[in-house]
């Protein structure tokens, strides 16, 4: 089975940083699995000497070089500027413009770039506003873990930067690891005592791992909005038509008896950001509709309040792949 490249940290598209980019032709259409799948093209020279300016001249300089290494790539493909362009349509209600287009692009360079400074603890260079901060505080009192469930939209290495505002707060990322692309590998390999901790998905153990973290009152974060080959998944509607969404993350909630909680970390231009945090689903008690209505309207509430954040902050969406077509 193929499997999602880095499920829980990386949007799983290229960067538009002069490297490491998948390049499908004009005309065709991908899904998920053939995105995630598809070969990088670029120079490790060039993502090496990115982060250099990057650490070595201050994110003003890296973010200057951003707005031409994205207009590159807006500009040479095509794949991306299509797809990102009919998600556009959907979130907006009309049809984007150039520069819209444009600007969902740039803000998933920044989101990349950012993510360089957040794993080397240097939260000072962004301003972060969080909303929600109170259902992690009471998750974390009651001290048996929770699922925290993102998507592809936005930064949800922002979780790192919360972490360290709440003193005891542990978070651990449940993904796969084996097809890892080099250059989100590259600009989050931040030194080792402040590395996230990680339970590769995809092995035997790997529930078991999952079920211990949150025994130790640490909370497991997954990306769900992705569904790969035949894994069990459900169609919900999402920003007017219907889209596949994975049943695993919820499914293992529900098993393991514990709450979700929905977040995001979302760009909002310059160096600002806006965490948010909502409640999603709590199966520490059973539910009297049965474990798999539940779990269907969990991911029903899930791709709701999705669809909430693709509307507030549309350029945060980067899912660049025919997200649409693979429900048909």
């Amino acid at each position: 089975m193929h499997k999602p490249r880095d499920i829980a940290l990386q949007p799983g598209n290229p960067l538009p940083a002069g490297a490491g980019v998948h390049h499908p032709g004009s005309g065709q259409r991908m899904n998920a699995v053939q995105w995630a799948t598809r070969p990088e093209r670029g120079s490790v020279l060039l993502i090496d000497m990115m982060i250099f300016l990057a650490l070595r001249f201050g994110r003003p300089l890296a973010r200057g070089l951003l707005y031409l290494i994205a207009a590159y790539f807006y500009v040479f493909a095509p794949h991306a500027r299509r797809t990102g362009r009919e998600y556009l349509r959907r979130a907006l209600g009309r049809e984007p413009t150039t520069l819209e287009g444009y600007r969902q692009v740039l803000a998933f360079a920044t989101t990349l770039l950012d993510r360089l400074y957040l794993t080397r603890e240097r939260d000072n260079l962004l301003e972060i506003s969080i909303e929600g901060e109170e259902l992690m505080r009471a998750a974390l009192e009651r001290g048996r873990g929770a699922f925290l469930l993102g998507a592809h939209l936005g930064s949800f290495e922002m979780m790192s930067a919360v972490g360290r505002r709440q003193p005891g707060l542990r978070v651990v990322l449940a993904m796969y690891t084996g097809t890892t692309s080099r250059v989100a590998a590259r600009f989050g390999s931040g030194p080792a005592m402040s590395a996230t901790e990680i339970v590769p998905l995809g092995q035997l153990e790997s529930m078991l791992r999952i079920r211990d973290c949150l025994e130790e009152g640490k909370f497991v974060g997954m990306l769900a909005d992705r569904s790969f080959d035949d894994s069990p998944a459900e169609s919900v509607t999402f920003l007017g038509e219907p889209a596949r969404f994975p049943t695993g993350p919820m499914r293992a909630a529900a098993a393991l008896r514990r709450p979700v909680i929905f977040m995001a970390g979302l760009y909002r231009g310059g160096n600002r950001y806006r965490v948010v945090f909502l409640p999603l689903a709590d199966f520490s008690q059973p539910s009297p509709l049965g474990r798999a209505q539940a779990v269907r309207a969990a991911i029903e509430r899930y791709v709701a309040l999705l669809e909430q954040c693709c509307r507030e902050d549309p350029y945060n969406w980067f899912n660049f792949y025919d997200f649409w077509g693979a429900d048909a």
